[in-house]
């Protein structure tokens, strides 16, 4: 994983100093306009600040002392806002600082000439688009582009923090590279495919900055309502000041209520607690998100992350290991199997794959054969094509093949000979059980069949369950045949599969999906899966992919690990609750609050409100600045959980709902409670009220 990805601690020393320092910078009224609620919170510091200035020179019934107390906290429950904000921005700006130590100034050695491969030394920002560059082992690539010519190991530890080189070549789906990253082998020609200051790593930096991070929609939803009962609790505020000042001069006792009273009233009531941390929640979500060394496009994906409810998802490297493995030999009738391993190994020689080894490693492993050596002997290898499908060797008048069965049974007829119905039917039987068969011939005859097998991952079909009961559908992607896939569906546990997937059916299976009001999150990094990708409400890009297929995702995975799409969906549905249960938290410990407030303001002028006083605070004047201190402190106390997220489980939306109405709803309910007593004991202790 990334350095810069996992050590980004909440709370070191020069985060918070300059947290800090940001959260005063943010008391600009350009920012505080940014959220309604926090900028009524701020009127009201900017007016209790009047009043305290005001008493100082003019009578005004309050002791200079309690406004000034009161409308100190005030300021701080902006500041703290502007510090849960500030915090996790830090965070964000950390990782893109990380990012842009690593990157350097290059020089490009651009191509002037193709054929005589003449090249002209210029400064990587000059290059343009479709500008061919020549890049040798040890130097840096210039710019994000395409491989055109050229087979080299790319460092790309400046990306993805992986020490381990990549392979990066012409063609194919592993033709892109990214600019900053080093070439450590051979060499490479680069079609470069954007303009300076657009490269991915740059777009990398911009994405992990908190403060560039655009405001989703369930959240601007949010922080609409939230709005909405601001202006709500601000009118019933407004129309108290003549309701008291018409009940005192109607029964002749009591006193009006104060500004600073209505005020502090009016800061309590309001959504504040959610209204200071919503913006830190949503940069917080997406910077777990870049610490898992996933780069989102915008808030919007992650957030369609935690609503996904179909997830489609590679067999090849996301469910299965990814290289298919010998696992058995199964002679035909009359063969003997060390025969059949025999050839099977001499048919694989010049057989490179991972399935070819394979196969030279179980003949080893079943019978000792070690690998032959053909010198001073006459042969021929016939290398795999996908014309024939089939590879072999002609060794002194021998015709060895392996191959397709298919292919194998078509080339043993062409030599005059058939295949047995028993191997034909061994052939069939290894395909339903989702293993591959290929068969291996000599000549005219067939010696039987060797059994490739995709192994599933481990802990695999545990991951399927957990996604599963958190009511998401998973569906299997593969180019494999109906027997084969639903063979591997079934024992790794997926819902659904599609076989012999091409890009049109890719693209059709999403579109069914969302007609029937599903979102759908799928991984990809072939040119191909492009299209799907795009379509998807939730795509997660390969960083080893093409160009077209990061292009086409709305996040890229740094670290090309298919199976992440199940942590990013956990990240989302982290954030969502997060959201959730401090809005139900903000909530709910407002009651208290009414409790506080109300007979402090009024019960002079109503003693029956005075019953309401359950918490029997020390007076008027301790009970007001209790309930301001602790609706400042609570901001401050569930920052580290904005930050960090509340810990997501994988059960049922109907039980995730009661944990979160008794956790924080209750818990929003009676902290409040205890907090604004244990304050107004301090403050009776201490003298202060």
């Amino acid at each position: 994983m990334t350095p810069h990805a996992r050590q980004s601690p909440a709370f070191d020393r020069k985060l918070f100093l300059e947290a800090t320092r940001d959260s005063f910078l943010k008391l600009a009224p350009r920012n505080q306009l940014r959220n309604p609620v926090m900028f009524a919170v701020y009127l009201g510091s900017l007016l209790t600040t009047w009043l305290w200035i005001r008493s100082l020179t003019t009578p005004t019934g309050e002791p200079s002392g309690f406004i000034l107390g009161v409308g100190a906290w005030l300021w701080f429950t902006v500041l703290f806002a502007n510090f849960a904000e500030a915090i996790a921005e830090g965070n964000g700006k950390a990782q893109a600082a990380s990012l842009r130590r690593s990157r350097t100034e290059v020089v490009a050695r651009r191509l002037v000439d193709r054929r005589a491969r003449t090249t002209e030394d210029v400064p990587a920002p000059d290059l343009k688009v479709d500008d061919l560059v020549m890049v040798h082992a040890g130097e840096i690539i210039p710019a994000d582009g395409e491989v055109v010519e050229g087979v080299a190991s790319v460092d790309e530890s400046a990306i993805t923090g992986e020490s381990a080189p990549v392979v990066r070549e012409s063609g194919g789906d592993r033709s892109a590279v990214t600019g900053g990253t080093r070439v450590i082998s051979d060499w490479l020609l680069i079609r470069v495919s954007t303009l300076p200051g657009e490269s991915f790593l740059d777009r990398m930096i911009a994405m992990v900055e908190g403060a560039k991070r655009q405001k989703t929609p369930n959240e601007i939803a949010l922080a609409i309502l939230l709005a909405a009962l601001t202006l709500v609790f601000l009118l019933v505020v407004a129309t108290l000041l003549p309701f008291s000042r018409y009940s005192v001069e109607a029964s002749g006792q009591g006193r009006p209520i104060t500004l600073t009273v209505l005020t502090a009233l009016f800061v309590c009531l309001a959504p504040t607690t959610i209204g200071a941390l919503l913006s830190a929640i949503g940069i917080a979500g997406m910077n777990r998100l870049s610490r898992a060394n996933v780069i989102a496009m915008s808030g919007r994906a992650v957030e369609a992350a935690g609503d996904v409810d179909v997830l489609l998802l590679d067999k090849t490297g996301t469910i299965t290991l990814g290289d298919r493995q010998a696992t058995r030999f199964h002679p035909a009738e009359g063969v003997s199997e060390r025969d059949l391993a025999e050839a099977a190994q001499v048919a694989s020689i010049a057989d490179e794959t991972p399935e070819g080894r394979s196969i030279a490693v179980l003949a080893k492993t079943r019978f000792g054969l070690r690998g032959h050596d053909l010198q001073g002997r006459e042969h021929e290898f016939v290398p795999f094509t996908a014309n024939t499908r089939m590879s072999g060797v002609d060794l002194e008048g021998r015709v060895i093949r392996k191959g397709a069965a298919d292919a194998v049974d078509r080339h043993i007829r062409d030599q005059g000979g058939t295949t047995p119905a028993s191997l034909q039917e061994e052939v069939r039987r290894i395909s339903r059980s989702g293993g591959t068969p290929l068969v291996v011939s000599r000549d005219a005859q067939a010696l039987g069949v060797i059994e490739l097998k995709d192994v599933v991952k481990g802990g695999i079909k545990e991951r399927f369950s957990e996604l599963r009961r958190m009511g998401i559908k998973t569906v299997m992607i593969t180019g494999d045949n109906p027997l084969t896939a639903a063979a591997i569906a079934a024992e790794a546990g997926v819902d659904d599969f599609l076989a012999e997937a091409t890009p049109e059916a890719k693209l059709a299976l999403i579109r069914e999906y969302q007609k029937g009001g599903r979102l759908v999150a799928m991984t990809g990094d072939g040119t191909n899966d492009a299209p799907a990708l795009a379509q998807a409400d939730v795509a997660v890009a390969m960083n080893t992919g093409t160009q077209a297929a990061k292009e086409a995702g709305n996040m890229v995975d740094l670290d090309s690990n298919p199976t992440k799409l199940i942590e990013v969906v956990n990240i989302g549905k982290q954030l969502l609750m997060t959201r959730g249960a401090l809005t139900t938290f903000s909530i709910a410990n407002d009651v208290a609050k009414y409790f506080a407030i109300l007979p402090a303001a009024f019960a002079a002028t109503f003693p029956v409100l005075k019953s309401l006083d359950v918490m029997r605070l020390s007076s008027p004047a301790s009970a007001v600045l209790s309930a301001v201190i602790f609706n400042a402190l609570i901001i401050i106390a569930l920052v580290p959980l904005a930050l960090k997220g509340v810990r997501y489980r994988p059960v049922g939306a109907a039980q995730i709902l009661r944990d979160n109405l008794l956790v924080y709803g209750l818990g929003g309910l009676i902290v409040p409670f205890v907090g604004i007593k244990a304050i107004d004991t301090l403050l009776w202790a201490i003298g202060i009220a």
